[in-house]
């Protein structure tokens, strides 16, 4: 057919439509499509299990994680090759003790993770309040320091702490780790923040068999009582932090707070509902000054934060539809620029969503509006661009900037679908790491997989 041969008003709304799809085209800001090649790097018939951040080595090469399969029985910690499946030991407890929720210095070949006590005694078995941070430097393997004192016995010693910690991550310069921790004296089910910075070592009397001295200064730096008035920003459980941008972040004076910690901590309603809410503590270059109270506690005191902590609420959602933080267990994590918390909470239709927060405050921002509830822990890209998680059984990136969400692992039945516990970047920001269970050797094992991010181009 002519050009000709078209009738007048059909060719009117053919030029219409391509007017408007060239504006269209133009107004757009284009942005590439991504996808995801999969690949199983573990094969083993045991279980792998990543922790939720902090599990590549720095260079990308290896993906470290423990063999726990049911409870904290795990008696190794293990590192496998990426490219070339190769599977390394980095640390093999002994005399009775279990390890586990393993991470890698950022900057530097170490790892720190959980170990429970050697030679347990009917006193003295893994609990809450009897683990620690161990670091196995990898020139080094095989040995282990302590990252966390331990002093059980009166006068308590600064920048030792009486209890266990629990999920240790550095910060981003390598420096300073932050964990969750129980005391073992006082209000032993009260869960804190703490940190551990090599300000000096530690030294602790031989007075009690579970004293041990450690490498780094420890202190805790969240504030928590047993009976919070209900209403109020008093909290009685703090927990799933994450540090606050690469180079802490720029306050509502304009001065860089240099570290901080975001935190869920557990509030008391009017009505005396418990939810969880976004806190921050805003850290001082030295820890090792006490506030008004001893830093290592005393016979009824837990220990308490060092002078120039500042802990404040940044979320109050009890009078949302759905109020507190929700859906899967995850830890709060921020990104690298500072400006923006990540935490999970419902919407109003009760789907869990991605939100952001500043970390000097104001109203929550929605980041997802999708149909499927976010499914497990996220973690940030290294250029702050993207975030990835699970949702509907598979691995999706979320682009920060648009809210949109992608997938790039194919879909799978309940059985297969990617576990919660973990999604996270590689140091380049081109692969993932997650878990799947897989059959292996008869049974099933969550073994750990890679997504490697591909792009094709701006989207037309």
């Amino acid at each position: 057919m002519k050009k000709t041969d078209i009738p007048l008003p059909l060719r009117s709304l053919v030029w219409l439509g391509l007017i408007f799809m060239s504006l269209s085209c133009r107004t757009e800001s284009p942005h590439p499509n991504f996808h995801a090649c999969e690949r199983q790097v573990t094969h083993a018939s045991h279980t792998h299990l990543l922790t939720n951040a902090g599990v590549w080595s720095p260079d990308g090469e290896w993906i470290a994680y423990d063999i726990r399969s049911d409870g904290f029985d795990g008696p190794r910690i293990e590192a496998v090759n990426v490219r070339t499946g190769e599977v390394k030991t980095l640390y093999e407890s002994k005399n009775g003790a279990f390890c586990g929720v393993v991470t890698w210095n950022p900057r530097a070949r170490q790892v720190v993770f959980i170990l429970g006590p050697e030679n347990p005694t009917p006193d003295w078995q893994y609990d809450f309040s009897h683990r620690q941070g161990v670091i196995v430097d990898l020139a080094k393997p095989g040995g282990a320091l302590n990252l966390d004192a331990r002093d059980l016995t009166p006068p308590f010693t600064p920048g030792a702490l009486r209890g266990g910690s629990h999920v240790h991550v550095w910060d981003a310069h390598g420096e300073w780790v932050s964990y969750t921790y129980n005391d073992a004296l006082v209000e032993s089910d009260i869960r804190d923040i703490a940190v551990s910075a090599p300000h000096e070592r530690v030294s602790v009397s031989k007075d009690h068999a579970r004293n041990h001295p450690s490498e780094y200064f420890s202190v805790l730096v969240s504030h928590t009582i047993a009976k919070p008035t209900p209403g109020s920003d008093e909290i009685k459980r703090a927990c799933e932090e994450g540090w606050v941008g690469q180079n802490g972040y720029v306050r509502a004076d304009g001065k860089r707070q240099k570290r901080a910690l975001a935190f869920q901590g557990s509030v008391v309603t009017t009505n005396g509902e418990t939810l969880s809410e976004v806190f921050l503590a805003d850290l001082p270059d030295d820890l090792t000054q006490p506030g008004s109270v001893p830093l290592a506690g005393t016979t009824t005191t837990r220990p308490s934060p060092p002078r120039g902590v500042a802990q404040r609420r940044l979320t109050f959602t009890a009078d949302r539809k759905f109020p507190g933080l929700q859906g899967p267990r995850h830890w709060l994590r921020c990104s690298p620029d500072g400006s923006r918390i990540a935490f999970l909470m419902k919407d109003d239709a009760g789907i869990v969503q991605l939100w952001t927060i500043s970390p000097n405050g104001g109203a929550p921002a929605q980041l997802t509006h999708n149909p499927w509830p976010v499914a497990s822990a996220f973690t940030w890209s290294p250029d702050g661009r993207h975030l990835t998680h699970v949702m509907d059984n598979s691995v999706f990136l979320t682009d920060v900037a648009t809210g949109q969400s992608q997938r790039l692992t194919e879909r799978t039945d309940d059985e297969n679908a990617p576990l919660s516990e973990a999604c996270v970047f590689s140091p380049d920001g081109k692969q993932i790491a997650f878990m799947r269970r897989v059959d292996t050797g008869g049974h099933r094992f969550s073994q750990i997989c890679v997504a490697a991010i591909k792009t094709d181009g701006p989207a037309r």
